[in-house]
């Protein structure tokens, strides 16, 4: 399938976009979740990316963190959606977006990590008090109400 959003920017250049796309808060059976070092920005992420045409949400997040992590997503929850001002980011190379998020919570999953060395540099497991501090910024909306809802999701 074509690139959606690199087919865009061909049209558009750097200009801000809306860019629809999910991640996915991958939680191992010590409640630590999987974090991805991104290549772009040298951040720490969420597994995760931009939706393709014709991609169900649920797809997209199942295909972006097996491209990224290796890992097969069996289930997932839907945690919460974001959007606004603060999805905002404008990537190294000058290309601006404002992200629409649908995130995910996964607890059952399969695969060995293996990471896809053109997109990220490691993938690692954190616990809630270890997350780095170096998480991208459209990230970190999401990271802060990770921590919040913390205890209700260990229960999921």
């Amino acid at each position: 399938m074509a690139n959606y959003l690199q087919d865009l920017r061909e049209l558009v250049g750097t200009r801000p976009l809306i860019a629809c796309g999910a991640n996915v808060i991958i939680m191992d059976k010590h409640n630590k979740i999987l974090l991805h070092h991104r290549q772009d920005n040298d951040m720490w992420g969420l597994p995760g990316g931009m939706m393709e045409l014709g991609e169900t949400l649920e797809e997209n997040a199942i295909r972006e963190v097996q491209e990224e992590t290796g890992i097969e997503c069996l289930e997932l929850t839907l945690f919460n959606v974001y959007s606004g001002e603060e999805l905002y980011y404008k990537y190294p190379d000058g290309n601006e977006v404002y992200n629409v998020t649908v995130t995910y919570v996964c607890k059952k999953y399969k695969g060995i990590i293996e990471v896809d060395k053109t997109e990220g540099k490691e993938v690692k497991y954190f616990g809630i008090n270890e997350i780095p501090s170096t998480i991208s910024p459209p990230v970190m909306r999401i990271i802060k109400e990770y921590k919040l809802k913390y205890n209700d999701l260990i229960k999921l």
